[in-house]
């Protein structure tokens, strides 16, 4: 599935079993909490802190997958076209960073 395919599909879901988009602050709010969750597993599964029993069901793809959904909905809502946005970003960050990577001294 393409970006913009994604894009579709989630209109598509959003209008037929969602009924509605909710408000853009109200999904800001919701990513928001939906990149708190990838934190929590990411801080347990790769850094120091250890699971819960009530975390032991966590599944980190569906969780990504929950922030994914959340910002194609902003995208739409905001008349952002993801593609494009994606393709001028690493446009700006190969530009900018051409060198910057390689001569970090950190990275070697």
């Amino acid at each position: 599935m393409t970006i913009e395919e994604a894009q579709q599909v989630v209109d598509r879901w959003i209008n037929t079993t969602g009924i509605r988009y909710f408000n853009e602050l109200t999904n800001t709010a919701i990513l928001m909490e939906e990149v708190g969750e990838v934190a929590r597993i990411m801080a347990r599964q790769y850094g120091e802190q250890s699971f819960k029993k009530s975390d032991q069901e966590v599944n980190l793809a569906d969780e990504m997958a929950d922030v994914l959904f959340v910002l194609i909905c902003l995208a739409n809502q905001t008349g952002i076209n993801l593609t494009e946005a994606l393709e001028k970003n690493l446009e700006k960050k190969s530009i900018r960073d051409a060198d910057r990577h390689r001569n970090n001294e950190k990275l070697k």
